[in-house]
């Protein structure tokens, strides 16, 4: 990863954007008695009113923003998809669908249109999205691309009480805040953020650890493995929301998408420095307290944890796979055939993608699909090719 120092900078608004960020920032930490939790900082940075990077209106997706999720690169991801969760509404008499965090909206629009294709459209799409500026362009994506399902899009601002249908959250999970925690000489911390003095003479975020409080010392006891020193990320937010759909899903299934490891591999004795990352206008860095409001902020998941919060939430693991072999077992070479003659222009085109989100190189090994049920009487083609979860 490049050095904050190679990234570009941002122009004269976007700096002023940044340093209103961190100004609010900077008075929460001294309200708070001068220290805050790295996860209230990925927080405020993240999704503060009016000013967080969720929050503030930029343009966070595709080639003009800072990343490229699987639904931008190609229909082809929701096509796949479809096939999967037209199964799942098969197993839900109300046949809803629940998106968590829907982004640009491209991933609901393209879902629309397979399902309605395959005869299998959903009696309602919903959206949970926090932000105003996304929902809007979300209802303009499906209002361009899906308009004839648009009648089926609501947007909510609280999970309903009862869900029965599909749960998708496709890289939701990564953007909720971890705690981070470090074991040093024996003793388990809580990493979090204070203000220091910058070089300019102005204030600048600056690492502290505290004791760990007795129940993140227990988890991270639990998990980190044995040996010296350690920092790693635990989330018990994710967990939290995972446990609270899983307790209102009354039937069919919920779908989480993102990057991530079974905790064998996310807790590794090598992976030692965590896992959390950062991306800015398509460059990944390590620095969450550059250009804050500017940057993501993401850590990886563990899908472990996840798998053992459905579980608690009386959901069964349906499967748990890389996304390549996920997207394969729904047919996603079927559909890139379907687009034309291998020789075609067309066909070059559409491939290109498909081969990214296919290759172990690239997000076809990384990312992971984890499917998990209420329901028994779910086919599940997306597991058909191999099924780790085993490993969890």
């Amino acid at each position: 990863m490049p050095p904050v120092s190679e990234l570009p900078r941002p122009d004269a608004d976007a700096c002023a954007h940044s340093a209103r960020v961190g100004a609010h920032i900077a008075a929460e930490i001294a309200a708070a008695g001068g220290w805050i939790t790295f996860a209230r900082y990925m927080e405020l940075a993240l999704y503060a009113p009016g000013l967080g990077y969720y929050a503030a209106g930029a343009t966070k997706f595709g080639a003009a923003g800072d990343f490229v999720t699987a639904p931008e690169m190609t229909p082809l991801f929701g096509a796949a998809l479809a096939v999967q969760v037209a199964l799942i509404l098969d197993a839900a008499p109300r046949r809803e669908i629940v998106e968590l965090g829907a982004g640009s909206g491209r991933l609901a629009a393209d879902l629309l249109v397979a399902l309605a294709a395959r005869g299998a459209s959903p009696s309602r799409y919903a959206i949970l999205e926090p932000s105003p500026d996304l929902r809007e362009r979300q209802r303009a994506t499906i209002a361009r691309d899906a308009v004839q399902e648009l009648a089926r899009v609501e947007w909510l601002s609280a999970l309903p009480p009862a869900i029965d249908g599909a749960v998708i959250a496709n890289e939701v999970l990564d953007a909720l805040p971890p705690q981070l925690v470090a074991r040093q000489r024996g003793t388990i911390f809580e990493r979090g953020v204070a203000v220091a003095a910058g070089a300019d003479g102005g204030a600048a975020f600056a690492w502290e650890d505290r004791p760990a409080d007795a129940r993140v010392a227990a988890l991270a006891a639990a998990r980190f493995p044995a040996g010296g020193d350690y920092l790693s990320e635990i989330n018990p937010a994710a967990e939290a929301l995972v446990q609270m759909i899983g307790r209102r899903l009354v039937g069919g299934a919920m779908l989480l998408i993102d990057y991530g490891f079974p905790a064998a591999e996310y807790y590794h004795p090598q992976r030692n420095a965590g896992t959390v990352m950062c991306h800015y206008r398509h460059r990944a860095h390590a620095d969450p307290f550059s250009w804050p409001g500017l940057t993501d902020i993401t850590a990886h998941v563990d899908f472990s944890a996840i798998a053992a919060a459905g579980a608690r939430a009386g959901l069964q693991v349906a499967g748990f796979a890389p996304q390549a072999a996920f997207l394969l077992g729904c047919g996603i070479l079927d559909a890139l055939a379907a687009v034309g003659a291998p020789e075609s222009l067309a066909y070059a085109k559409a491939a290109a993608p498909v081969q990214k989100l296919l290759s172990p190189a690239e997000m076809g090994e990384l990312f992971k699909v984890l499917a998990l049920a209420k329901s028994d009487a779910i086919a599940w083609p997306g597991f058909a090719l191999g099924d780790r979860s085993p490993r969890l």
